[in-house]
């Protein structure tokens, strides 16, 4: 087999698995008369992905603990939806709680999510499993917890073509070498036979995408994979990402804690708090006219390039709620600078402001900044936040 094999993509127009290269050779060919058993010729018309007042609670001896309360969402194909929030806010439990591989006997979850026009909230973890790998997967936040340290990253590659694709030995590794160089693995054929600890953490997350990719999936959720990695390979890595989501044409969910990494990267965003979503919006939308106060206190806190070094960083005061115990109006309000009474007693629905821009607030602020860019961060900022940092005005 050639050097130019790649893991299988999908063709833009159809959606049906296709070869990365001129021609495809057999193991390619093998791949794609799997993969279309398995999704068929039959593409929805509608979102590839939408979730419908999705809940998602632990029950513990202590009481329940609420990490996803009533969140909904869509998401087309070749798309990035950018999910930001603090740690503790819901943003990998949504994406695990979507995939459906939360499977404990003390989770309870409640909601539709649709995937290709199917309901996939009424399927079982067994009648689930064929979609995972194939239809959708994720790169998880930490490769060298995601990937198994006493196995050799050969081996993990594979699994999944044998086992789901029943693919050979050999004709799995050609594909998982193939798999190693798409994601810009060097020397491939020898990292297939290293551990995980044999890798920098930059190599270890490509070897995480290239686990997730193996199988073209149409859906794939990014669980912060940045985590943990210098400045210069964190760009790397969602070149990366945005590079085979545009080769494959997947629908992507980006999990970040960072607005400055989505404003570039993201079609949509939603801002999530205390397991509820407190502002939704279009990239561009969301940048012109922030709503939201804890919104901008995300802003805030990115550092600014035109500010002197060694400027104190604006912090968030408080801390997040106990999702055992959430306050019952808004959930934002104990760390709310701009607080009033009504917050405190009635809790604000998810309004929709501008067609396609939703917010939790009763008094929302006015902020308007200038996105940040690959090159820098936000550099601006308008009507109530002086240059460079959003400080808005509250509406009555």
């Amino acid at each position: 087999m050639s050097d130019d094999v790649r893991a299988p993509v999908r063709d833009d127009a159809t959606g049906r698995p296709r070869s990365g290269g001129a021609a495809p050779g057999p193991v390619e060919s093998q791949t794609e008369e799997a993969l279309l058993a398995l999704t068929g010729e039959q593409q929805s018309s509608g979102p590839l992905l939408e979730v419908r007042d999705l809940i998602t609670h632990f029950t513990l001896g202590s009481g329940t603990v609420r990490a996803v309360d009533g969140v909904s969402f869509s998401l087309s194909r070749g798309k990035t939806l950018g999910v930001v929030g603090e740690s503790g806010s819901g943003k990998t439990v949504l994406s695990r709680s979507v995939m459906g591989i939360l499977t404990a006997s003390n989770v309870v979850r409640r909601g539709q999510v649709i995937y290709d026009g199917r309901d996939l909230s009424r399927l079982t973890p067994k009648e689930l499993r064929p979609y995972w790998g194939r239809e959708m997967a994720m790169v998880f936040q930490d490769p060298m917890t995601s990937l198994n340290p006493v196995v050799k990253i050969g081996r993990q590659l594979t699994e999944g073509l044998t086992q789901s694709l029943k693919m050979s030995r050999s004709e799995a590794k050609e594909l998982a070498v193939a798999g190693l160089r798409s994601v810009g693995i060097p020397s491939p054929e020898r990292r297939f036979n290293e551990y995980p600890h044999q890798l920098s953490g930059g190599m270890r997350q490509r070897v995480g995408i290239a686990i997730a990719l193996a199988m073209g999936p149409k859906l794939l959720f990014a669980d912060e994979p940045t985590t943990a990695l210098d400045v210069t390979v964190q760009a790397q890595i969602l070149d990366l990402l945005e590079e085979q989501q545009r080769e494959r044409f997947m629908g992507m969910v980006l999990v970040t804690h960072d607005l400055g990494v989505v404003a570039t990267r993201a079609d949509e965003i939603i801002v999530m708090y205390a397991g509820q979503v407190v502002e939704k919006a279009p990239t561009a939308k969301l940048f012109a006219s922030v709503r939201m106060p804890y919104t901008e206190a995300l802003l805030e806190s990115i550092p600014k390039l035109h500010e002197p070094s060694h400027t104190r960083l604006r912090a968030i005061g408080g801390r997040p709620p106990d999702l055992m115990h959430p306050p019952s109006a808004c959930r934002f309000s104990p760390r709310c600078p701009y607080v009033r009474d009504k917050c405190r007693t009635d809790p604000p629905p998810l309004i929709e402001d501008t067609p396609g821009h939703s917010y939790r607030c009763w008094f929302p602020v006015d902020v308007r900044v200038t996105a940040p860019t690959r090159a820098g961060q936000a550099t601006g900022a308008s009507s109530g936040a002086s240059t460079g940092a959003s400080t808005g005005a509250v509406k009555a």
